[in-house]
């Protein structure tokens, strides 16, 4: 094959993946004989991707570079689960011959049966993510002991969720205090925490990870965009946006874009975090009123209009140039709420098909991290410390006052106090302000508040 690179970055030919393997393993010092070691760090659907298309595209030069996934062990799939995964590996030749010449079909025989258990890593050595049944990926080198896949990575992709991220990697810290050499973290978390004292700020997943585990700031990156996992393995075409340091983020950059996966770089890396959280806000709104109003157009412009307005409000208390992020978190708010499991959790609400009491990990879709970006954004946004003018009213508010949306997403998802028809009133309202009146406000005043990123 005759490789050739192209000024975007992407690819053809195993020449060009090599030279950028090379480029990247000569970054990182690795002598030759000296394996890059990758490994990614939960295995949800998007770490399950982000893995499997790294296998694809660099797993073949198995003398210089290593690609694994962990996954806690023991988590048994259900019968149900087992049925349809049978029913997805026969509509696919490929999957079937791939499964009958490893040995590995009758495995899946017997689980239809009911005659054997099988387990979630178990089926992701095959290529099964347990939250993506339905489409298959390459196979997958699993580990399931924490220390033996983390101890000497040299990249560590953090596929937990955001409410996952720090308890993990406090754990890993243990493993990492013997090491010399400083690994490189790619974060694909969204979601937030807040604290509240001393003052109130956002704590993004990036920083969860420098907090537990002392690895500088520079060596840890966000990669995020408005894609859908199952379809990024498809080769739909997608983007995505890698956030950090530039020593770092130019050529991972380079060696993670593919044809079909284009890959810019951003040195803005927490706000473009805080953006990916928000948005999965709105996206449980969005299901609802989809659910509620039978797919009506009209009522989803409409809430598509006010939670817009509330968003660049709450992005004009975060950033001092909002305008710069209006592109990328509309492209991913607009992808979420077209497919995104936040938007299909707050349909199923909707339905009655779920309830709040049930979690914020739901069978065969994994962790909908909206719920916890609902409950950080509100208590947030309600401070006093971080109160703003009032447009009518002459007074002092919290902003989250002036959220209507948000704020009753919090009383029916983290206070369970109303139903989820209930996000219909906030649509509603007859007082309520037109959203072109809440975007003027924020653009009219001296909203910037640094010290929600924690910045002076």
């Amino acid at each position: 094959m005759v490789g050739s690179v192209h000024m975007n970055g992407s690819v053809h030919g195993a020449n060009g993946t090599e030279e950028r393997l090379d480029e990247l393993r000569r970054l990182l010092g690795k002598s030759e004989g000296d394996l890059l070691k990758i490994v990614s760090v939960g295995a949800g659907a998007w770490g399950s991707v982000f893995a499997a298309l790294l296998q694809d595209a660099y797993g073949h030069f198995r003398e210089k570079v290593q690609i694994r996934i962990w996954r806690r062990p023991g988590r048994t799939v259900d019968r149900s689960t087992a049925e349809h995964l049978f029913e997805v590996i026969n509509s696919r030749e490929d999957v079937l011959r791939r499964l009958i010449r490893r040995c590995a079909y009758l495995k899946y025989v017997e689980a239809r049966l009911g005659d054997r258990a099988l387990y979630a890593d178990e089926i992701l050595k095959d290529g099964f993510c347990l939250n993506m049944i339905e489409t298959p990926l390459c196979p997958l080198k699993v580990v399931t002991n924490l220390q033996e896949a983390v101890w000497d990575a040299d990249i560590v992709v953090n596929g937990l969720p955001s409410t996952e991220t720090r308890e993990v990697f406090e754990e890993i810290s243990k493993y990492w205090k013997e090491r010399i050499s400083v690994p490189v973290i790619i974060s694909l978390a969204k979601g937030i925490e807040a604290s509240l004292d001393p003052i109130p700020r956002i704590i993004t997943p990036t920083q969860m990870i420098s907090s537990a585990t002392g690895v500088p700031t520079e060596n840890i990156l966000y990669l995020g965009g408005p894609n859908i996992a199952s379809e990024i393995y498809n080769k739909e075409y997608a983007n995505a946006r890698i956030c950090g340091s530039n020593k770092w983020r130019k050529p991972l950059a380079k060696f993670l874009r593919q044809p079909h996966f284009i890959v810019w770089d951003n040195s803005d890396l927490v706000t473009h975090e805080v953006m990916g959280g928000l948005k999965n806000v709105y996206a449980i709104g969005a299901g609802m009123v989809a659910a509620l109003t039978n797919e009506s157009a009209t009522s989803k412009s409409v809430y598509f209009a006010h939670c817009t307005s509330e968003m660049i409000f709450i992005t004009h208390l975060l950033t001092e140039q909002p305008e710069k992020l209006a592109g990328p978190l509309l492209a991913d708010t607009y992808v979420t709420l077209l497919k995104g499991r936040n938007a299909w959790y707050g349909q199923m609400l909707a339905k009655g098909e779920l309830s709040p009491d049930m979690g914020d990990s739901i069978k065969g879709k994994g962790m909908i991290q909206g719920i916890s970006a609902v409950g950080a954004f509100f208590e947030l946004l309600s401070q006093p410390s971080l109160s703003v003018q009032h447009p009518e009213e002459n007074k002092q508010v919290a902003p989250a006052e002036l959220c209507p949306i948000l704020k009753r997403l919090y009383r029916i998802l983290i206070k369970r106090e109303l139903p989820a028809g209930d996000i219909l009133q906030a649509l509603r309202d007859e007082t309520m302000n037109d959203p072109r009146e809440r975007i003027e406000m924020a653009q009219s005043h001296a909203f910037y508040r640094p010290s929600l990123l924690g910045k002076p």
